[in-house]
């Protein structure tokens, strides 16, 4: 071992997963609802609220919501590249002191 320690790429993959979770969450959210739409003949829109039963249950109003969730993709995957370019460069960063203190060329 050297005087440096490891280096913690345990640490910068778990921010990584978060970044990547936090911009892809709409996208998922857009894939479930039309999923479960296909999956049982449903109709799925903006414009209004429309009955889907699954199960017994119905779930329009679900699908509606989870459906409208991906206009957050507007916001989160624009903030999700931004944060991955920080995460990158942070990363960079303390990839290179960690190497120098380590005494690796």
């Amino acid at each position: 071992m050297n005087r440096a320690g490891k280096f913690h790429w345990t640490v910068y993959l778990v921010i990584l997963a978060v970044i990547v979770l936090f911009a892809a969450a709409p996208f998922l959210s857009v894939l479930f609802t039309y999923a479960i739409a296909d999956a049982n003949n449903c109709v799925v829109n903006e414009a209004t609220t429309h009955p889907c039963l699954v199960l017994g249950m119905d779930l329009g109003g679900l699908l509606y919501f989870t459906g409208l969730m991906g206009w957050f993709m507007l916001a989160t995957i624009p903030l999700g590249g931004g944060a991955l370019i920080v995460w990158f460069v942070l990363l960079l960063i303390h990839y290179l002191a960690w190497r120098q203190k380590a005494g690796t060329p």
